[in-house]
């Protein structure tokens, strides 16, 4: 059963843009041998640590958004664990919480209908109708501080 993975990884710095590359390509190719895929990865670059681990006060920090199996993250997990290029590394699972997001956004919705309904209005909303800020509108700017003339 394939189910998406966020992997979290931090590089020594000492380690070049290469090297980090092949690491990077030794995920994917993991991936590939065990019927994973990885959808995007995220080369943040080297940032401070929020604490120093070892001698380390900095490294660079890799985010891979990965497709597929726990035996496929459990190699990479052993993978990880033994090279020395890698500071930190952390797997985490987030199908689960994608789910519990449509889920919630959907009892929301039948909620909003039936209250809707129960007052005498149709179902959904009509494009502008609501309170202002309701939807995708990012140009509230109610919480905006007065403005200063200088």
């Amino acid at each position: 059963m394939n189910r998406k993975y966020e992997l979290v990884y931090v590089v020594s710095p000492d380690a070049t843009e290469e090297q980090v590359t092949d690491l990077h390509t030794q995920v994917e190719a993991i991936c590939q041998r065990l019927d994973g895929q990885v959808e995007k990865t995220d080369n943040w670059g080297r940032r401070k640590l929020a604490y120093e681990i070892g001698a380390h006060k900095e490294g660079t920090y890799v985010v891979e958004y990965i497709l597929g199996s726990g035996e496929l993250m459990k190699e990479i997990d052993r993978r990880l664990k033994v090279s020395d290029l890698v500071i930190r590394h952390l797997v985490v699972r987030v199908d689960e919480e994608e789910g519990v997001i449509e889920r919630t956004r959907a009892r929301r919705t039948v909620t909003s209908q039936r209250r809707r309904i129960a007052r005498g209005l149709p179902p959904d909303r009509a494009p502008g109708e609501g309170q202002r800020g309701d939807g995708d509108d990012d140009r509230d700017d109610r919480f905006d501080g007065p403005e200063v003339e200088r």
